[in-house]
């Protein structure tokens, strides 16, 4: 499995990467992701179908599905029936998983933060490990930067690792490249995006975030750390304070019920980004403009092969 470029767009749920950032990605020849999490799986079959419409079949799309949601196991099997070109799982170990891709014919990917967590998933069957940094959006397995772990997984595993969290231009794609990432996973750049299924509300939000001290951790009721933008939303729930669930939705294995995560991300996706959650990484402030999935691919490419050169040109 080898893309023309060498970026996975991040799987971002809830109805952030759907079929049209995917396909956008795969059409430029990334690899596209579509999220699994936070919708019915009629809903992901449609979107796993659209996808493949969109890039006529050419291109690859994977699906991504978080380990702590209840309905993990019946998504999983229904991408898997789709025939996605692959399955990526974070926030959680199944060994489940692996055995559903052997009877499949799926890879499995899984989602690490440590060297001994990728040579767990390369043992029970992982095809390829994606190495996530502190840096990243969302929920977060670790609190070291990914340039400090990418080296030590690269070195625990003969699988392809791919690098994640906190990149957004082509030199962060040649510096993962150099320390021996098979590629990289972008998620924030992808959602300030003109395709990105989320709405203007929400991708309006990013370019408004200028400065690091917009973003702050949240410890959401998965029972991680989640970095998301300043809010009345994190306000509301900074500390140990608890806002009242309307309707649980009971789709957590685990949860803190300290406030709804899935009905906050809702919210924010639904277009009201002051009064949900919007996860961010924790680069955001640098994005200032929302582009076609395509030029953002051309700019990071041009950006990723000069900054080759120049580790290149020092190496010799």
């Amino acid at each position: 499995m080898k893309p023309r470029v060498p970026i996975m767009q991040g799987g971002m749920g809830v109805r952030i990467s759907l079929s049209n950032l995917a396909a956008a990605v795969a059409n430029a020849g990334g690899i596209g992701i579509i999220s699994g999490t936070g919708i019915s799986v009629e809903e992901m079959r449609a979107h796993i179908r659209r996808a493949r419409e969109l890039t006529q079949g050419k291109g690859y799309i994977g699906v991504n599905v978080l380990f702590a949601m209840n309905d993990f196991a019946e998504t999983i099997k229904a991408a898997m029936e789709e025939k996605v070109d692959f399955i990526i799982s974070g926030a959680g170990f199944s060994r489940d998983m692996y055995a559903w891709g052997r009877e499949y014919n799926v890879p499995v990917l899984s989602i690490v933060s440590s060297a001994k967590l990728a040579k767990l998933a390369e043992r029970l069957g992982a095809a390829a490990v994606v190495v996530e940094g502190f840096e990243a959006g969302g929920h977060l397995g670790t609190d070291r930067p990914l340039f400090e772990i990418l080296p030590e997984v690269v070195e625990a595993v003969n699988i392809p690792v791919i690098a994640a969290g906190g990149i957004v231009d082509g030199v962060d794609i040649a510096r993962a490249i150099e320390l021996g990432a098979s590629g990289v996973q972008m998620g924030t750049r992808f959602v300030a995006s003109v395709e990105c299924d989320a709405p203007h509300a929400f991708k309006q939000k990013y370019i408004e975030t200028t400065d690091e001290n917009d973003l702050v951790l949240v410890k959401t009721t998965v029972g991680l750390q989640g970095r998301a933008i300043r809010n009345h939303f994190t306000n509301a729930i900074s500390g140990e304070k608890k806002l009242k669930i309307e309707k649980c939705h009971d789709c957590l294995k685990n949860c803190s019920y300290r406030f709804c995560t899935l009905d906050s991300l809702i919210t924010s996706v639904d277009g009201d980004v002051e009064n949900g959650l919007v996860f961010a990484g924790a680069r955001v402030h640098e994005i200032t403009e929302i582009l076609p999935v395509q030029t953002i691919i051309d700019r990071l490419m041009a950006e990723y092969n000069s900054a080759k050169t120049v580790i290149h040109s020092h190496v010799l």
